[in-house]
């Protein structure tokens, strides 16, 4: 099932994706349930937006790829690289995304992105789908610049519009570790992974996020990047496909 949060006048609706339609939801699927009112839309009648604004963080891992790892020069960690996103660098699909005036090398990175279904805290691996509402892609912008020289990541990771998520939730993807990731930019494919090749686990990586912090509904968990990432320029459009989910576009602009 494909969750979408849109927009048809102002405020933004909750919606199931069916075919070429959107099926509106009764109120926040995250506490109220999939009931939906028996109103429809056409998808091309709709502006989706990020299909959650989390409420509290977003959790990304680094170096979860060995040749993404390789490609930057950095060895791989013996356990998984955690940074934090705020939530005010979510945006939706087809946004238009400012590059920050601070960097002149923001790069993409294409992701498969977790998104927390209910509370929770320390949970085994084998646990983990029992919390997890849904997937989603993720680009897990970066500022390599503000990277190499700040000792933590939070402006390099965490600026405005650094997030993009979308274009909706899958909730039953058939095997979540094993879901291939193409990122193209102006058409030309730049990344071509799989999920397959994290070095942990997809339930691993959520369990690792649930040690540090208690999880809460709709909280998103990045796995990380394969190889091939690279910068983006005004202009540049960038489309990042996973399987079985669907295409994240950004457009970006100075």
């Amino acid at each position: 099932m494909r969750i979408a949060r849109f927009v048809v006048d102002s405020d933004p609706l909750y919606g199931v994706v069916e075919d070429d339609k959107v099926h509106v939801l009764a109120g926040d699927p995250f506490f109220q349930g999939i009931k939906t009112t028996g109103v429809s839309h056409e998808l091309d009648d709709v502006r989706l937006v990020a299909p959650i604004i989390p409420r509290s963080k977003v959790v990304g891992f680094g170096r979860t790829y060995r040749e993404h790892a390789a490609e930057l020069g950095n060895e791989v960690p013996t356990e998984p690289l955690m940074f934090l996103k705020p939530n005010t660098s979510v945006v939706g699909h087809g946004d238009p995304i400012t590059l920050p005036a601070f960097s002149d090398e923001v790069s993409f990175e294409g992701e498969l992105a977790v998104v927390i279904g209910r509370i929770c805290k320390d949970v085994p691996a084998e646990k983990v789908p029992e919390v997890i509402f849904g997937y989603t892609v993720a680009n897990d912008l970066t500022a390599r610049d503000a990277q190499r020289t700040d000792p933590q990541w939070g402006r390099a990771k965490g600026f405005d519009g650094s997030c993009p998520l979308g274009p909706w939730i899958e909730t039953s993807p058939d095997n979540p570790d094993d879901l291939g990731i193409i990122s193209r930019v102006n058409g030309e494919v730049r990344q071509d992974g799989s999920t397959s090749d994290l070095i942990w686990s997809v339930n691993d990586l959520v369990a690792k996020a649930s040690e540090a912090f208690t999880l809460l509904p709709g909280d998103v968990i990045m796995t990380g990047t394969p190889a091939g990432v690279g910068l983006v320029s005004e202009g540049d459009v960038v489309e990042i496909e996973i399987e079985q989910i669907g295409t994240l576009r950004s457009v970006f602009r100075r």
